[in-house]
């Protein structure tokens, strides 16, 4: 394995805590959730992991430092265990203790993620713990995951909100939806899945956003189609339309044809706490369900005095 100063992209003065942040940044790039069925992008996570392993043990750093064990924990003069072997296996079966100030560096990761073991477990079928006090060949698969469907409201997509979802189990439980939610996102819940004496699998819930009656979305941003009289449109008015989280009043521009859209800032999705996609207000000109003959023949007397052809700038001739 590489220098593990290298591989962490830190100094060899830097200290355990500006360890610990460079193999979180790494980390939260490489993890396999972020990454699913890339091999690559894998190996590469249990090299900052086997890394981090070393330098986060103020012991074995000092050795690694004085140049009594190599880059896998390994003493100097003896061949190197590899991934599988001595370096990477070996340095999961410490106890929690024993990594430098005991401290967590997935602490404010969330979603259960207790130690180093944990997430490793996730893509190598390794228990928690299952290799601490155990011989290798004694490890046993955690639980399975489970997959759960859930229907989220459209504004409580955009919005977010909770939702309570049972499990197989008989369990009910609230789950939170992120604002800007989309079709098919997931949420993970550790350990919620099929039990087993190495731990138990994961709940998956897996989103399914409903259509909306006038609503759509576009990236951050709502788009709602608006209906106008034809005096509205021709004269200029104000129109109260909906919005996600209630109704606001526009001013339809004098003179405006189906398709003029109109820009309402900040109403639309959130992109982070404090930036919010847009609602655009598209308008489309509709006549009365049954026209009167007064009407036609307004139409008709100005025509003649005004006659024009919108399509003859498209070319169709």
């Amino acid at each position: 394995m590489r220098d593990p100063y290298d591989i962490l992209g830190v100094t060899r003065s830097a200290t355990a805590d500006e360890i610990k942040s460079a193999y979180r940044k790494l980390a939260k790039k490489l993890h396999p959730d972020v990454n699913p069925g890339r091999k690559d992008i894998e190996q590469k996570f249990k090299e900052i992991t086997a890394a981090y392993d070393l330098l986060s043990d103020a012991a074995k750093r000092a050795r690694f430092d004085r140049g009594e064990i190599d880059a896998m924990g390994n003493d100097r003069g003896f061949a190197g265990g590899g991934f599988g072997g001595g370096g990477f296996g070996g340095a999961r079966s410490r106890g929690h203790g024993s990594r430098a100030g005991g401290a967590d560096p997935f602490a404010q990761f969330g979603g259960g993620m207790e130690d180093i073991d944990d997430i490793l477990a996730q893509f190598m079928g390794a228990q928690r713990g299952g290799a601490r006090g155990r011989g290798a060949g004694a490890q046993a698969p955690r639980g399975g995951d489970e997959t759960y469907s859930l229907s989220i409201p459209f504004a409580e997509a955009c919005l977010g909100g909770k939702r309570r979802v049972t499990l197989s189990n008989g369990k009910t439980i609230d789950v939170t939806i992120p604002p800007g939610s989309e079709e098919g996102n997931k949420l993970r819940l550790r350990g919620l899945g099929q039990s087993s004496p190495a731990g138990a699998g994961d709940a998956i819930i897996e989103m399914h956003i409903e259509p909306h009656s006038y609503f759509t979305r576009k990236d951050n941003d709502v788009i709602l189609e608006a209906p106008v009289s034809l005096p509205e449109a021709v004269l200029g008015a104000s129109i109260t339309v909906p919005t996600l989280d209630g109704h606001v009043t526009v001013k339809i521009p004098k003179g405006s044809n189906s398709g003029t859209t109109l820009r309402l800032k900040g109403k639309g999705i959130p992109s982070s706490a404090t930036i919010k996609g847009d609602m655009l207000v598209k308008i489309r000109i509709m006549l009365p369900e049954s026209p009167t003959e007064d009407l036609a023949e307004l139409v008709e007397k100005w025509a003649k005095k005004n006659a024009y052809d919108p399509r003859k700038k498209l070319g169709w001739e």
